[in-house]
C-alpha cells in the first residue's frame, strides 16, 4: 500500500512572523491592507489564532513601527556628530522608501517600544556628545526629522518611481508648456531634471547638509 506523502510542517506562529505578514501587506497595500483577517490569511491560520501572540491591529501596528526603528542604522556618538547624523537621516530615507506607509505611524505610538527608544536615544545622544545642549539636541532632532519626513512625503507622492519613469513625465510636462508662458519652470525641466546625471539623492543630501551646516553646538 502506498504511503502518503508527509504535509510539510508550517513554522510556528509567533508575533514577529505576525508582524512580518503585516509589513509585507503594509507595503504591498498601504496600512489600510493590514487588518486581522488579512494578515490571518497572509499567514495561512485563521483570524482568531493571532491573538494568541498580538493583542489586535493596534498592537501590530506598534509592532511595525518597532521594526522600521529597527531597520535604520543608529548615529555612533563615538563619530563626529554631523556625520553621525548625516548617516543616520540617508539610512532614514532608505528605509521609509522602503515601507511608503510608515512616515504616518512612526511618531503615533502612546507606547513606544524599545527599538523606538533605542533609536530617539542614539539620535540625542549623538547630538550631545558633538556639544549640544539638552533643549537644543531635541529641537536640532525635531528640524532634521521634520525635513527627512517631508522630503520622503514628497517624494513617494510623486508619479515616477525611477529616472525612466522621471524623464518620461518630465518630457511630456516641457512638450504640453505653452511656449514661453512659464519660462522658469521650462528651465527647472530642461537644465535640472533632464539633465544627464540628475539624481533625487543630491536634492536630499544638498537639503540636508543646509540645515546640519546651520545647527550649531551650544556647549563650550
Amino acid at each position: 500500500m502506498r504511503e502518503r506523502s508527509a504535509k510539510p510542517k508550517r513554522a510556528p506562529l509567533s508575533r514577529e512572523r505576525v508582524v512580518t505578514a503585516a509589513m509585507a501587506l503594509a507595503d504591498e497595500k498601504g496600512q489600510v491592507g493590514v487588518t486581522m483577517r488579512a494578515v490571518a490569511a497572509r499567514l495561512g491560520v485563521e483570524a482568531m489564532s493571532l491573538y494568541n501572540h498580538v493583542a489586535g491591529r493596534e498592537d501590530i501596528l506598534g509592532g511595525m513601527v518597532e521594526a522600521v526603528f529597527a531597520e535604520i542604522d543608529l548615529p555612533a556618538s563615538t563619530t563626529d556628530w554631523k556625520q553621525a547624523l548625516r548617516d543616520r537621516s540617508a539610512s532614514a530615507r532608505t528605509v521609509l522608501r522602503r515601507h511608503p506607509w510608515a512616515v504616518g505611524l512612526l511618531d503615533s505610538r502612546k507606547e513606544p517600544g524599545p527599538a523606538t527608544l533605542r533609536h530617539h536615544d542614539a539620535v540625542l545622544g549623538a547630538l550631545r556628545a558633538g556639544g549640544f545642549s539638552v533643549a537644543m539636541a531635541a529641537r536640532a532632532f525635531s528640524v532634521i526629522d521634520s525635513y527627512l519626513y517631508g522630503f520622503v512625503l514628497q517624494e513617494l507622492s510623486l508619479p515616477f518611481t525611477n529616472s525612466a519613469e522621471l524623464d518620461e513625465v518630465a518630457s511630456d510636462i516641457l512638450r504640453d508648456l505653452p511656449a514661453g508662458t512659464y519660462p522658469n519652470l521650462a528651465a527647472v525641466v530642461t537644465e535640472q531634471v533632464l539633465a544627464p546625471g540628475y539624481d533625487s539623492d543630491d536634492d536630499f543630501e544638498f537639503g540636508l547638509m543646509l540645515i546640519l551646516d546651520a545647527l550649531q553646538p551650544d556647549k563650550a
